[in-house]
């Protein structure tokens, strides 16, 4: 496995209807997603070019009845599933689906953080298999990985310790509060912030890479999903789009205006 610990590896939909997810992000993010893989689970690859960035997981009803819902998930890489999960425990976080194996995928488990934002670790079966899924300038990759908490401070420490993350720089946001953004191992790979407005479930999101964000912004409602905020500007030039898929799951979008070939 060449990613390191505390890398983003994979980023992956869960959703009620794959067919319907696959038409509004291929329209959207230009992706690819293909037929389901073969197993006894409905999971569909996404790609870009000849790069996999992610997945789709069908949620079928027993799913949901054991609390699965319709969301975008990170995984997150550890060297070791079992004693990771040992030290998240002791570190106030929960363990929402505990280990499991996938043949020549590698070992997983779901957990949350102490406020109970969710997210995947995972150990890769291939020792020198590198993920490029986050890719911050390339199109159709995540560039920016974002938690939004009721907790900022408590969950700087708790992912600290856990995967080794630094806060070394923020952007003030007014009112005393601080974007903090997050370095890992010299690369920033995203921030923590406070919530804002109406206060909500803590989350992370996830920020994909468009050429021309008010054009990806005019594809999501031609292909049923709606704009919830943007497009804004953002430090270093790029614009940001919030937006929710056609079954209402929030995702993100990072781009410049115009675009640039």
């Amino acid at each position: 496995m060449a990613n390191k610990q505390g890398d983003f590896i994979w980023y992956e939909l869960a959703t009620r209807d794959p067919d319907a997810a696959r038409d509004f992000y291929q329209a959207v993010l230009n992706w690819q997603i293909g037929e389901p893989v073969p197993g006894d689970v409905d999971y569909r690859m996404i790609a870009v070019g000849d790069e996999c960035v992610g997945g789709v997981l069908h949620l079928i009803d027993e799913m949901c009845d054991q609390g699965a819902q319709p969301a975008w998930l990170g995984y997150i890489a550890v060297d070791d599933v079992d004693a990771t999960l040992e030290q998240l425990l002791a570190l106030g976080g929960h363990v929402l689906l505990p280990a499991f194996d996938v043949a020549g995928v590698g070992r997983i488990a779901m957990v949350a953080d102490p406020q109970r934002a969710p997210f995947y670790i995972m150990r890769g079966a291939l020792e020198d298999g590198t993920s490029y899924a986050f890719k911050p300038k390339a199109m159709g990759h995540c560039s920016w990985n974002e938690l939004a908490t009721s907790d900022q401070d408590g969950a700087l420490e708790f992912y600290r310790q856990l995967f080794g993350w630094q806060s070394n720089s923020a952007i003030p946001m007014g009112e005393g509060i601080d974007y903090k953004l997050l370095d890992h191992q010299g690369v920033q790979i995203g921030a923590i912030s406070p919530f804002m407005g109406d206060v909500g479930q803590p989350l992370w999101s996830y920020y994909f890479r468009v050429a021309d964000i008010d054009r990806a912004a005019q594809s999501i409602a031609a292909a049923g999903g709606k704009v919830l905020h943007g497009p804004l500007e953002v430090p270093g030039g790029d614009h940001i789009v919030i937006g929710s898929d056609p079954e209402g799951v929030q995702f993100a979008l990072v781009g410049s205006c115009g675009s640039e070939d």
